[in-house]
């Protein structure tokens, strides 16, 4: 049974831990999935199908813990030639903030740590903020919001950037 999740919190629970539980799966997060679809050609997208300027987060669960980096990054250069890096990223990414119940704490002290995310995507010069995880994409969301920046950039996940280039053909 292969099962394919669009939430890296869920691929590394389900993939990492259910093992100890006694599930066995092939778990497959959205990214890997449709990157294999792209090698396989099994969907063709158009080349340079988006010509925003755009950056990419590595959501945490799939970065760091499972070491997915490349896959997402594969499927936007095919469909963007304008990808810019932020300043940390890979596995010096950071954290939007949605993990481990951090997107229902109130901040007293500093800056929001989805401000400072949004505001490192925003000193790319980049238009679209390219995600790959539910909860980074509610905190970006609201990053935006909290530095009044919500005209300047748009939050999508691949799949949604995926999507417009298949129904464009």
């Amino acid at each position: 049974r292969t099962i394919i999740t669009a939430c890296p919190h869920c691929f590394n629970t389900i993939k990492n831990e259910y093992t100890q539980l006694g599930g066995s799966y092939e778990v497959v997060h959205h990214t890997v999935f449709i990157d294999k679809l792209l090698v396989d050609e099994k969907i063709k997208l158009p080349a340079g199908f988006d010509q925003r300027k755009l950056t990419y987060h590595d959501p945490c669960y799939i970065g760091r813990y499972n070491d997915i980096y490349d896959e997402p990054r594969h499927v936007l250069d095919v469909l963007n030639s304008n990808r810019v890096e932020m300043g940390r990223n890979r596995n010096k990414s950071f954290c939007c903030g949605g993990g481990g119940g951090r997107a229902w704490m109130e901040e007293k002290v500093g800056k929001r740590i989805n401000q400072t995310r949004v505001n490192e995507a925003l000193s790319t010069g980049a238009e679209v903020l390219a995600a790959a995880c539910p909860f980074c994409i509610t905190m970006f969301d609201d990053g935006l919001k909290g530095v009044e920046a919500e005209e300047k950039m748009k939050i999508e996940d691949i799949a949604e950037i995926v999507a417009h280039a298949i129904e464009s053909q």
